[in-house]
């Protein structure tokens, strides 16, 4: 009995951490396609219509009901404007001025505002060495983006904004990971409850378009397609239950430390598809993110 459950449980976590960091390290170069003749907003509302549908249907297969009260709703159309709205509104206008592979470098730092987040909302510690990993990494991302500012043609403006952009996504995510851990998240299944949750997150994704841009555009590609339908089923509808699942059980900060190999997978996916070039500057800069992450990743304490 003494190696068995520690081993298991291990494995309960990795393994699902394992296909997130990998599915998500890939979508950021999939977003990236995306941008063109279809305005972000209607492809995000694409994205999560595909996503509630596939969920609900799955729901229905596992015979569990959408059973929410009016609390439940309430819960799930907050979830719905923070993950599936706002989030990748904003994450989706970065990669309109950066490269996806800076986008989810500084996307890794949510690691921050989980814990802050989880230690003022939820209770849990806030170990030192996070802290301190999390600071190296940012001092890292400041280095990649000076480089980035001084070789991009539209000049510095573009970086910051493009840097604007994720940080607000990664407030807007950040709130919605500490949700899952409250107790109003496990008084209702996950599975109908982020379907539904996706579904009004796609109803707020439409809206939104059709102020802002008109009515629907779609492009008939099938690269527009795929794209669209590897981000609803396995970016959204197989990636989100697994992530949430594992927060539910470690807390919001250590579930954002798989963040730590997915710029690394990011950018490695910009260098050979988006013609990404590494300098000196830039690979110290990444070193140094990788490297605060896993500092902080090693904290003995960071939650309860």
């Amino acid at each position: 009995m003494s190696d068995a459950a520690p081993n298991s449980s291990r494995l309960a976590i990795l393994i699902p951490f394992g296909i997130v960091t990998l599915i998500w390290g890939s979508t950021w170069l999939v977003i990236r396609g995306q941008l063109g003749v279809v305005p972000p907003s209607w492809s995000v509302t694409y994205r999560f219509l595909v996503a509630g549908i596939v969920m609900l249907g799955y729901a229905a297969v596992r015979r569990e009901r959408v059973r929410l009260d009016a609390r439940g709703w309430g819960f799930a159309a907050v979830l719905g404007l923070l993950q599936f709205c706002l989030n990748f509104n904003f994450v989706y206008r970065a990669e309109g001025h950066i490269a996806s592979g800076l986008v989810a470098v500084v996307f890794a730092l949510m690691l921050l505002p989980n814990a802050l987040f989880g230690r003022i909302f939820l209770g849990q510690r806030l170990g030192r060495q996070l802290l301190v990993g999390v600071g190296v990494a940012m001092i890292g991302v400041t280095l990649l983006f000076v480089r980035e500012a001084r070789i991009d043609p539209h000049g510095p403006g573009e970086v910051m904004t493009g840097i604007g952009f994720t940080l607000l996504a990664i407030l807007s995510a950040s709130t919605a990971n500490v949700m899952q851990g409250t107790r109003t998240a496990r008084a209702y299944p996950m599975i109908p409850t982020l379907g539904v949750a996706m579904l009004l997150g796609a109803g707020f994704d439409g809206a939104f378009a059709w102020v802002t841009t008109g009515p629907p555009v779609i492009e008939p590609t099938l690269p527009y397609l795929a794209a669209t339908l590897y981000l609803g089923v396995f970016a959204s509808a197989i990636a989100f239950p697994l992530y949430f699942g594992v927060l539910r059980v470690i807390g919001p900060a250590k579930a954002a430390y798989s963040g730590v190999l997915v710029p690394v997978i990011a950018m490695c996916l910009s260098t050979l598809f988006e013609g990404y070039r590494w300098s000196l500057l830039a690979g110290a800069g990444a070193a140094l993110v990788i490297g605060g992450l896993i500092i902080a990743l090693r904290a003995r304490r960071p939650a309860r």
